[in-house]
């Protein structure tokens, strides 16, 4: 191949768009929309791979010191690429891959590949590719996810749950009122895990203004009050619970137990996959069991959410 590498730079953002539109294995949160929302906290040095120039493979990244990351600012990415790109190719990408970073100062590759129920086609040869080229498994999240053609029940206290909510006429919709969600939310991580959101109020109103049909908020309420709800990442056959949270009288009611029924059972049924985001904490090292049992217990079964390190050197 004529395989040339070369930074992003804003005059790409077009490029960028198109391919991301029809990638294997790129959701929503490859957009420059998304990924430059906290672009003062990186320095992005994302790179485009051409044949005879043809975008091949995109890779989100940037820069700390002598280590390149993929990228740093988001769960997952890895290389990007179009459905035509071959096996052979990705060994010849990562093959030019190492020569170039080396050129640039890098001395290590921090790596996140896209899980496989955000692809759409298979696309795992950058792993095939990198893991022959030296590079190894260093940190393994645990994540949960429902396959929905074939999902499994809830457990008896879900249904209980979701059964008690209706008992209470609680009912679900649709909301714009990420305010009083991100209450709900703070104070429940708080409480729980002693930690805060990802994501600050300003920063989530943001991006649900660029991306109004993929971040979407649903709420169990009791009238006007919202009791319990979930922030939505749409990433198309697959959508991701980004977080979860209920109020007391929400868990007392069984809020959550009922939301979660009416968007597995209803609004997302059709489509392929229901994540649940991991479960893991402290470097993938400790497993929150209360957490990952309560995903379990909605259907959720286990996925790994994987880092890679390369030495260059």
């Amino acid at each position: 191949m004529d395989l040339t590498i070369r930074r992003y730079t804003p005059e790409d953002a077009e490029t960028w768009a198109g391919f991301i539109r029809t990638a294997s294995n790129a959701t929503f949160l490859h957009e420059r929309g998304f990924m430059d929302y906290h672009a003062d906290r990186f320095t992005d040095h994302s790179l485009i791979f051409e044949n005879d120039g043809k975008t091949l493979a995109l890779l989100p990244a940037n820069a700390v010191g002598k280590t390149l990351h993929s990228h740093s600012g988001l769960t997952y990415g890895g290389f990007l690429v179009a459905p035509a790109t071959t096996a052979a190719a990705m060994v010849e990408i990562v093959s030019a891959l190492r020569p170039y970073l080396r050129a640039q100062g890098f001395e290590v590759l921090s790596y996140k590949p896209s899980p496989h129920i955000f692809h759409t086609q298979p696309s795992e040869a950058d792993l095939y590719a990198l893991i022959s080229n030296g590079a190894r498994l260093v940190r393994s999240d645990l994540a949960a996810a429902i396959p929905l053609a074939q999902r499994l029940p809830f457990s008896s206290g879900r249904k209980y749950g979701a059964k008690k909510a209706l008992k209470a006429r609680l009912h679900i919709a649709e909301s714009a009122d990420l305010p009083s969600y991100w209450g709900i939310l703070a104070e429940a991580l708080l409480n729980q895990h002693d930690a805060q959101p990802t994501h600050s109020l300003d920063e989530i109103t943001l991006l649900q203004a660029r991306f109004p049909d993929k971040i979407r908020l649903f709420g169990t309420f009791d009238g006007d009050t919202m009791l319990a709800g979930t922030l939505i990442f749409d990433c198309g056959q697959a959508v991701h619970t980004q977080y979860i949270a209920t109020s007391q009288v929400g868990r007392e009611h069984g809020a959550l137990d009922l939301l979660m029924q009416h968007l597995i059972g209803e609004v997302f049924a059709k489509r392929s996959w229901f994540s649940f985001g991991i479960s893991t904490t402290n470097g993938g090292q400790d497993l929150n069991v209360g957490l990952s049992r309560q995903k379990e217990m909605f259907g959720g079964r286990s996925l790994t959410f994987n880092h890679y390190l390369w030495n260059l050197v």
